[in-house]
């Protein structure tokens, strides 16, 4: 994308972490902001803060699991704008424990907002944009969908949350080639970040009430979330950081966005296995003491 003052953006998820990181950088540029996120709070905080420094801001509380509420999204940004020019598919939640004690409500919430969005924001956006695209030679267009490094391995008791990313980065690349067949004018981008504080680590606060779990935490949900919250708490690259790496990459129409480009060894090693047909290596092998603690913990 050449230009990005004066182009509309659609984020989801912008009430904290990347999203209203995406929405204040966006503003910086000039973008007119359509924000989505489903903690109305924090999604008001936000337009009202970014509205204060000058910029042009619809939000509209969303629930993105839900096709209808992101096609009221996609409504109120072309009745108030009149096309889209970038989305941001970045709304993300996330649960962990062994795989096999994941309730039915845990693959519901989590493949709901980290999946079913995407779709929902694909095929509901890309069809304004494809429209767009055919009445101006000049428009131009992007879709980032916000992955994440477990997009890409599959760390031990991540299990829901590893299938749902894996599943956006397999859905971007084919987007990526479905759009190049029919037009040059819409690119799309997948952010595989790595623990970034932003938060992301207290998503249950937002999960609804019945898609909640009556049961108590077991042992390898608790220890998760523990995991989880001192990765997150302590990583050292900043949401802001990840905004301008973002923007960069959509400015290049480059694809694939990593946060950390120094932290791929664990994703070469697991191709190297796949392609010789070796059993899955060991996602912690160049931090044994991790795979050890968790191990101990699990055990008790």
């Amino acid at each position: 994308m050449n230009q990005f003052h004066g182009k509309v953006a659609v984020i989801t998820g912008a009430a904290s972490g990347f999203g209203k990181a995406f929405a204040a950088h966006g503003a910086k540029l000039g973008m007119k902001l359509v924000l989505a996120d489903i903690q109305q709070d924090g999604l008001d905080a936000t337009a009202s803060e970014l509205r204060a420094q000058g910029a042009t801001v619809a939000a509209l509380r969303t629930d993105v699991s839900v096709s209808s509420q992101v096609q009221a999204l996609a409504d109120l940004a072309m009745n108030t704008f009149g096309e889209v020019n970038l989305l941001f598919n970045n709304a993300g939640v996330g649960a962990g424990g062994l795989v096999w004690e994941n309730s039915e409500k845990d693959w519901e919430w989590v493949l709901g907002v980290n999946l079913n969005s995407v779709i929902h924001g694909i095929r509901i956006f890309t069809p304004l944009m494809l429209e767009a695209a055919a009445r101006d030679a000049a428009y131009e267009a992007h879709i980032v969908n916000t992955a994440s490094m477990s997009g890409l391995v599959n760390a031990p008791t991540m299990g829901v949350y590893n299938v749902s990313k894996h599943a956006v980065v397999s859905l971007s690349e084919t987007l990526y080639h479905d759009l190049a067949l029919v037009t040059d004018q819409i690119h799309c981008s997948v952010l595989c970040p790595y623990f970034v504080p932003t938060g992301f680590n207290q998503s249950r606060r937002n999960r609804p009430a019945n898609l909640a779990n009556a049961q108590t935490p077991t042992r390898s949900q608790q220890v998760a979330q523990h995991m989880s919250d001192k990765a997150v708490t302590s990583a050292k690259i900043s949401a802001q950081e990840i905004a301008q790496l973002t923007y960069d990459a959509v400015h290049a129409a480059d694809f694939y966005i990593y946060s950390h480009p120094n932290a791929m060894q664990p994703v070469t090693s697991r191709f190297d296995h796949l392609i010789a047909g070796r059993n899955p290596g060991d996602p912690y092998a160049g931090r044994p003491e991790l795979r050890e603690n968790l191990a101990r913990a699990l055990r008790g």
